[in-house]
């Protein structure tokens, strides 16, 4: 027995070879069905990301349509205080992914550690779900962004923006990982800073510095606005069960919104020295996210009435809705000319967010091909390193934002929102899953967790946690569609779960895969490979000399 203990990558290169030749021998065992090693140099992603685009990337993919128009639904339904204790519970959910991905930065993404650690059949199934929540979120995305549009005006008709959005995000996708991560830090950076001008601007009107001179303090969360929202009162006929049901709501629509934080797991296989800069991306991710949505959310509460009608609520068209709360607000206190301003920041939010989903269904889809789980043909890239046939048709599948020329756009955004929250919600729970079954190979195999690159907090109880509510929240996250029972809604909140049983059963009665025994786990393979790339990456920027302050300063964002 070898002991690991002292380093993390302490292992005899003979140790390697004796594992790694006998992966090529037993390739075909229901323990390593499609390899453990990433493709070929000439058929593989370049490592072109650093921590900045990789945060920033991260941060531009999740913070869009959930926070910036999704929390007017969950405002509307929960209130004020309901939609803060929702995001903030939700908020604390994901903590796994980072101890994986910087141990092992494979090209494979969450499909190659489920495989790995847990079952073949389950990482297949775990592919499949993921590329499917990403051929959904990326149309949403350019609905949203319609939304958007239809705030200053319906004459031009919304399939041409949604064509001009479409042709948009694919050519930035086509040039490359290194232009798409500058443009992508630079649109996300934008973000950021109109993100902060909000929060700052709507402590600014609710302390009464707005036109009116009106200090609005908690007024919205005092009845009958708040703090608490009433939803599906008329059909419970109670108010404790509305409140409580808007509560739950709260917490449907903040999953769909921090879905996307976990996308740094498909970003480790394109980044630059990523044992160094990963821990680095996740740490920065994480608080980002949690001071915008947690702070977002309660900035709204507090100038914003849940009950204003204007508010652009799933299900429910209104000609020229303000798409985001935060319009609404600057519309209240009768500031005028920035409620133009944000919109158009919004519309860069989601174009933005599209951008980095479109890029990351790309991947997904190539993870796929490269683990024999998808057709040959998305193995291929290009000399730039992009896998343009799976660019291609996550492009097309962004044809299905034309659903909103027959129904309306707030209707679509609702089908959308509900199939991908679920699809992530599995995701989610994959990954937790995938992330206890690495602790215990390590325990087994005597490996232990401060040797790891990155060490995340609050484990093992961190992903318990997060599986078991995660597991909760997805069960019941569609009650609404029996109250009454709607077909349409019924069907985009549950579709996922049966498509993705569908996966993993019919993977495992085909190639007959169990359970991998925790002392059988590979916690070896592939990884002296990465260990020497992100050497040499290393030892080539130590020759370029040392980093200027402002490259320093570019760095640390």
């Amino acid at each position: 027995m070898v002991d690991y203990e002292k380093s993390p990558s302490v292992v005899s290169s003979s140790i390697e070879k004796d594992v790694r030749v006998k992966d090529v021998q037993e390739e075909d065992s229901p323990y390593n069905r499609g390899g453990l090693l990433d493709p070929v140099k000439e058929e593989t992603l370049h490592r072109g990301l650093s921590a900045r685009q990789i945060s920033m990337i991260a941060l531009g993919g999740a913070v869009g349509t959930g926070l910036i128009i999704g929390s007017g639904t969950a405002l509307v339904r929960g209130g004020p205080l309901g939609v803060l204790l929702g995001y903030t519970f939700v908020g604390m959910v994901m903590v796994s992914l980072g101890e994986m991905a910087a141990y092992l930065p494979h090209k494979k993404g969450f499909a190659g550690y489920a495989t790995r650690f847990v079952d073949p059949a389950f990482g297949f199934a775990l592919g499949w779900n993921y590329l499917m929540k990403y051929l959904i979120v990326t149309p949403n995305n350019i609905n949203a962004a319609g939304v958007v549009i239809q705030y200053w005006t319906r004459h031009v008709h919304i399939a041409v923006w949604m064509v001009i959005f479409i042709a948009f995000i694919f050519f930035i996708n086509l040039l490359g990982v290194r232009v798409f991560g500058e443009l992508e830090f630079w649109f996300s950076s934008i973000k950021v800073i109109t993100l902060v001008g909000l929060l700052i601007m709507g402590i600014v009107i609710d302390l009464g510095g707005n036109p009116k001179h009106d200090r609005i303090g908690f007024r919205y969360w005092n009845p009958p606005d708040g703090p608490m929202g009433h939803y599906l009162k008329d059909q419970v006929h109670g108010e404790s069960l509305s409140i409580f049901l808007g509560f739950w709501s709260t917490l449907v629509n903040a999953l769909f919104a921090y879905i996307g934080t976990e996308l740094i797991g498909v970003t480790v296989g394109e980044a630059q020295a990523p044992r160094k800069n990963i821990p680095i991306a996740i740490r920065r991710t994480f608080f980002r996210i949690l001071v915008f949505y947690i702070g977002g959310v309660f900035v709204i509460g507090l100038v914003v009435p849940s009950t204003d009608q204007t508010l652009f609520t799933a299900n429910k068209a209104k000609a020229g809705a303000a798409a985001s709360p935060f319009v609404v607000a600057t519309t209240l206190v009768g500031i005028k000319v920035l409620n133009h301003i944000i919109n158009a920041a919004i519309l860069l939010f989601v174009l933005s967010a599209a951008n980095s989903d479109l890029y990351i269904g790309s991947r997904t889809l190539y993870a796929l091909a490269v683990e024999g789980n998808a057709p040959k043909i998305f193995t291929k890239v290009n000399r730039m390193g992009v896998p343009y046939p799976a660019l291609i048709l996550c492009t097309a599948f962004c044809g299905l934002v034309f659903l909103n020329v027959s129904s309306s756009s707030a209707k679509v955004f609702t089908w959308f929102v509900n199939l991908v929250s679920t699809f992530g919600a599995i995701t989610w729970i994959c990954i937790c899953y995938s992330h206890i079954r690495f602790m215990k190979a390590l325990r087994a195999q005597g490996i232990s967790r401060d040797t790891l690159p990155y060490k995340a907090p609050f484990q093992p109880f961190g992903s318990w946690f997060a599986l078991i509510s995660t597991c909760i929240i997805t069960i019941f996250k569609g009650f609404d569609t029996f109250i009454p029972f709607t077909k349409d809604t019924f069907v985009t909140s549950y579709i996922g779960l049966p498509a993705f049983l569908m996966f993993w059963v019919g993977y495992k009665l085909t190639y007959r895969t169990r359970l991998i025994p925790a002392e059988k786990v590979d916690l070896i393979t592939g990884k002296r490979e990465i260990d020497e790339e992100e050497e040499r990456f290393n030892r080539q920027e130590e020759l370029k000399g040392p980093r200027t302050k402002w490259q320093k300063f570019f760095d640390s964002l």
